[in-house]
């Protein structure tokens, strides 16, 4: 388990514990603000990756 599924197990496990209206609107848009960077640094890494391997970037 990665340290991104870790933090939104916990995330989800606080949310069922709160009673309270705005911790649990914390909680919520703090998992999918996680899950939105997962997914941002994903993008990143393939953009990277793909402009690393491109022959036009590469000089001669």
């Amino acid at each position: 388990m990665d340290q991104n599924e870790w933090m939104i197990q916990e995330l989800e496990r606080a949310f069922e514990m709160s009673r309270d209206y705005k911790q649990k609107a914390l909680l919520a848009a703090a998992k999918r603000l996680i899950q939105e960077q997962t997914v941002r640094i994903q993008q990143m890494e393939g953009e990277l990756d793909g402009t690393l391997w491109s022959p036009r970037n590469w000089s001669e």
